[in-house]
Parts: C-alpha cells; sequence; structure tokens
C-alpha cells in the first residue's frame, strides 16, 4: 500500500514524518493512549540515501542512524523497522 499524504492524513494526523521519506513508510503504528506513529523501513531509506544521494552502504546506514533515527521529535517520532531485508539487493 502506498501511504498518500492524505492517508496519514486522515489516519494519523499527530504523525510526525521523516521529510522526503514518504515512499519509505510501510505502515502506522497505534497504541492505547498514545498517538499513532509512522513506521518507516531501514532498508528501504538506507537504498534511498545510496539512490540519490550516492552514499556508499556505509555512509548511508551512518547518516540514517544518527541524523534520522537518532533525531527524536517528541511523542510522535517515527519508528523505523528493520524488515531483515538485504539492502544492496
Amino acid at each position: 500500500m502506498r501511504f498518500t499524504p492524505e492517508y496519514i492524513e486522515e489516519t494519523a494526523p499527530e504523525a510526525m514524518r521523516a521529510d522526503g521519506y514518504d515512499d519509505c513508510i510501510v505502515g502506522i503504528g497505534h497504541r492505547c493512549g498514545s498517538t499513532s506513529i509512522l513506521i518507516y523501513d531501514i532498508d528501504l531509506v538506507v537504498k534511498k540515501l545510496m539512490k540519490v544521494d550516492g552514499m556508499s552502504e556505509e555512509d548511508a546506514v551512518e547518516f540514517f542512524e544518527f541524523n534520522i533515527a537518532g533525531a527524536y521529535v517528541g511523542e510522535g517520532t517515527p519508528l523505523f523497522m528493520d524488515s531483515g531485508g538485504d539492502r544492496c539487493g
């Protein structure tokens, strides 16, 4: 499923986004008593960094871990899921 901005706004309006990575969203997480959060696939984010920014896999993983996954921006901060995929495949 493609998570369009309209669908996200309707389903999880309080969820925060990782700018530029909407195509890496694989779900919306819901927990009792908490705001809904967007779920991104780590492998898709890393592949995008490699393709769009021309990074090596090592540089893309380091950038992701420090600048994207390492940025807590409040209760609606996205979750990054390890799907066990092959980043270079």
